[in-house]
Parts: C-alpha cells; structure tokens; sequence
C-alpha cells in the first residue's frame, strides 16, 4: 500500500477530517488528527446535519457506523414546514413523511452535531485525535511537512489532509485562491430550553424545520436534541456589515429592535425568537470560485470547507466533506495509482468538479430565498419534489 510507513497528519476534527481518519485507519493507514479543541465537549455546537444517501451517507456505510447512525439520528426531525412572513402555513410534509426511510433518494435524516462528532471519535483507535493543538504553520521537513502548533508542541507528517474549515490556515500551502461573498450573511441564534423560552414557535416547530420567506429575507430554524432551538436570520447585506451595524449581539432589546425594523411587516408571532436571551453570531456566507483548480502535491491536500466552502442554501456542505473523506481514503488506498501524488490529482479533480456542482446549486437557492418573491419560487420547488 503506498501509505504504508507514512504518517498522516489530518489538519481538523470536523465531519470530514474524523470520517477520513475512520476510513484510513479500517485500511490501515497511521492516522493522527491535530484538534484545535481542548476536548470533545469544548464547542458549541451548530445546527443539525441533513444527510443525503449518495454523499454523507455514503461514508457513513463504508465506514461501517450506519447502525450507530441509526441509533443516533433524530427520527421526524427532518419534516419542514414553509410559512410567509404573517407566520402562515404554506407547506408542511407533516403527515406525508415516514420518520424512517434509508435508501430513499430524498430521505436526509437530520443528526446533531455533538452525536455525529461522538459517534465519530468513538469509532477511532484509542489516542487518534490530539487536542488542543491549534495549527499555526508548516516548513518543509524531508519529504513531508513539520507542523507547529500554539502551545509549543510540533509534528511531522509525510503527507497533511486540511479539514480546518473555511479559514483554513493550511490552504494557503497549495494554492492562495480565495473565497468571494456571496451578498447574504446570517445572523445565528441559539436558544436554550425553547419549550419554555419560545413555546409559541417550538409548538409549531413540533421537533422539525421552519423556513418563513417574505421579500429579500427569511427565518430558518430548526431544534437540536438538547432542547435548543437554532435559528437564523438571513438577508442581503454588504460584506462588512456583521461588523459596521452597530449592534450589540448580546442586547436582547437591541436584537429585537433591529428585527422589527428590518423585518418589516413580518408578524409579530415571530418577535419571540428575538426577543429570548440567546447566543448570537453574525455569519457572512462565502463560497469558493467554481471554476478554481491548482496543482496537485505529493504530501498535501484539502477537503471539506477547506477546499470548497459554499453557502448552506443546499445542505451539501458536511455532505461533501464526507464524501471528500471517502474518496480521498479511497484513491489513497486504491492500487490503480502507481503514487500518493497521482492519487491526490484524481480525487482533487473529481472533488473541485462535484463541489463546483453543489456550490451553484446553493447560489441558485440562496438567490431564490432571498428574492423579492421567494415564497412562491420555494413552494414551486418543494411542490416538484
């Protein structure tokens, strides 16, 4: 195998970077992944993950984990509703949606974050993930990379997989490409114990997804097995606004305020969300350029948000970094490569091709929810499938 006797250094312990090192290691492959996190509880965890049947999925059979899926996934937490911005019903798949159905082309078990990163790291050998190693920078070491983190500690590593996300420090190494603003950016927040801090909106959420669209702006929502609602608030702004608005995200009056101004004539039913104490953080969205390409190298490359960050107008974006996981193992370990660098410029080509796909498909959605008529473009497509 032309990973033996190497060591793998995975830059991130994200869906993709854990996936890959599950992957690698079932081959046999010498696998460490560098955390920035100083433990497995030590995050704050996002919103839940939909995966989709011939991506996140796909990895999750291969890596031999779709029972522990199983037992982890949050049945009915995929049912939506589509509402207007008076907070009318417009859509639901309620009563239509089977809380089970693998195999389905359309069927996108939702899964929280920390059960899905658990599950992970549970499947991993004993002392694979280090943490509290935030990467700061790498020098060429012999025929790899020596990787030097803040707290002093160092690592060499024949060949180094970035899983570090969108502002990945390491990409920087093999082509300096950047992302562009894709003119949205969504404001965050996370609400404890919903049931009694917004019972208005959880009774109607009923343990699913909301998605409200007026003119050129939406409410996107769903809850989280811990009883948290996240939820965000998205529009069209300029680029610097997370941080020229003038708000303080941790004013609740303050929040609720903007809302009612920029969300005029949306219905006061929905002043609840604003209105609860929450943790709020300003997301503007970025994706990489479709048509980007670099050359490919022997001891490097990229997966996950690191290589194609993209808006979340798709639920693609931990489909693809897992996806990425499986075929990266799998063209690492395949004899159809005569070397490591042959192998990387087959899954890179492939990987920038399929996430080039996935990135326009979330422009295109992202530009259809933010529209002056979004609620009838949403419906029309949702009504098609």
């Amino acid at each position: 195998m032309k990973l033996a006797h190497k060591q793998i250094a995975i830059i991130g312990g994200g869906p993709g970077g854990l996936t890959l090192a599950r992957l690698l290691q079932l081959q046999g492959a010498s696998v460490t992944v560098y955390e920035r996190d100083y433990n497995r509880e030590a995050r704050l965890q996002g919103s839940p993950l939909d995966l989709h049947e011939g991506s996140g999925l796909a990895a999750v059979y291969k890596a031999g984990l779709f029972e522990a899926f199983k037992q982890n996934f949050r049945p009915g937490a995929d049912k939506k509703l589509i509402l207007n911005e008076k907070a009318e019903i417009a859509y639901s798949d309620h009563d239509a949606k089977p809380e089970e159905n693998f195999g389905h082309a359309h069927f996108r078990p939702e899964i929280d974050r920390g059960p899905l990163r658990n599950m992970l790291l549970d499947s991993l050998q004993p002392g694979t993930v280090i943490w509290n190693r935030h990467f700061i920078r790498m020098e060429k070491q012999h025929e790899g990379w020596l990787l030097y983190f803040n707290n002093g500690a160092t690592a060499y590593a024949d060949l180094v997989v970035a899983g570090d996300g969108a502002n990945s420090k390491i990409r920087p190494y093999l082509t300096d490409i950047k992302a562009f603003y894709s003119g949205i950016t969504m404001v965050e927040f996370t609400i404890p114990n919903a049931e009694k801090a917004v019972p208005t909106i959880h009774a109607l959420l009923n343990d699913g997804k909301i998605m409200a669209f007026g003119k050129e702006k939406c409410l996107l929502m769903g809850m989280k097995g811990n009883g948290e609602l996240t939820f965000y608030a998205s529009l069209k702004v300029p680029e610097n606004w997370a941080t020229t608005n003038g708000l303080d995200y941790s004013d609740t009056q303050q929040l609720l305020d903007w809302y009612k101004t920029e969300y005029v004539g949306w219905d006061s039913k929905w002043n609840e969300l604003f209105a609860s104490p929450a943790t709020v953080i300003p997301r503007p969205i970025y994706c990489m350029p479709l048509d980007q390409t670099w050359e490919a190298q022997s001891n490097l490359t990229l997966l996950g948000d690191a290589a194609h960050v993209m808006p979340p107008f798709a639920g693609e974006g931990a489909n693809m970094a897992m996806l990425d996981a499986l075929e990266l193992s799998e063209c690492l370990t395949s004899n159809a490569y005569n070397s490591i660098q042959e192998a990387i410029a087959a899954y890179e080509t492939n990987m920038r091709k399929r996430a080039a796909k996935a990135a326009q498909e979330s422009l295109e959605n992202g530009e259809r929810m933010h529209s002056d008529k979004a609620l009838t473009t949403m419906l029309e497509l949702f009504n098609s499938h």
